[in-house]
């Protein structure tokens, strides 16, 4: 079992990573033909999405060699404050973190308190960023989801509403992605894709 989710994170990872800078310095890295004659008789470029590591015939080895020069610089504070201009038209705005969060913590049996439990996030700070004077930063909302086992759609939501969305230039984010998509929350299978791709930063309480 353990092969087959960690060999599904692979091809996920290789048919979605799009740093074209990281991938293209890989020592074997074919560069793929961009511009071709269409039928029509006019030049034609290619998508991006050719230069991806799925569309390469040494596609394991070229990850292989890209996991041995990762690692995790996304570490960010888990939150960030709010300039006081922002807190006045959070009071008017429909959607801010602290106002989709309690409906969307429901759906999954949760409160603010039980998933707080669950994130190494400071308790004090926590109940700010619950109560909207503090904002969560991008590392803090993709623990949530993963502790609290959401839909793809909710994570997306709460990162939307904090100015994120999911980044496939990320390592970090094609990973978190994928374990939410597949809804991939047992702990140990968990923990053992973020160790595959060495994302060590997020605040997730273990233990």
């Amino acid at each position: 079992m353990e092969r087959n989710f960690l060999e599904g994170l692979d091809e996920y990872f290789c048919a979605r990573y799009s740093d074209y800078v990281k991938i293209s310095a890989l020592e074997g890295y074919e560069m793929p033909e961009m511009l071709y004659l269409a039928k029509d008789g006019n030049i034609t470029r290619r998508p991006s999405d050719a230069m991806r590591l799925s569309c390469q015939k040494e596609k394991d080895a070229l990850l292989a060699r890209l996991k041995e020069g990762l690692a995790d610089t996304d570490f960010t504070f888990c939150f960030s404050f709010i300039p006081f201009t922002e807190r006045v038209r959070d009071r008017f705005r429909k959607y801010t973190f602290a106002k989709i969060l309690p409906a969307t913590l429901a759906r999954y049996n949760e409160t603010a308190e039980s998933a707080g439990a669950k994130l190494t996030v400071e308790p004090a700070f926590w109940r700010r960023i619950v109560k909207g004077k503090l904002y969560p930063e991008k590392n803090t909302v993709l623990a949530l989801a993963l502790v609290c086992r959401m839909q793809l759609q909710d994570a997306n939501n709460l990162l939307a509403v904090c100015g994120f969305s999911l980044d496939h230039a990320s390592v970090r984010d094609i990973v978190c992605e994928y374990l939410i998509s597949q809804q991939l929350f047992n702990e140990e299978m968990r923990d053992a894709c973020l160790a595959e791709y060495k994302i060590e930063n997020l605040p997730i309480k273990r233990g």
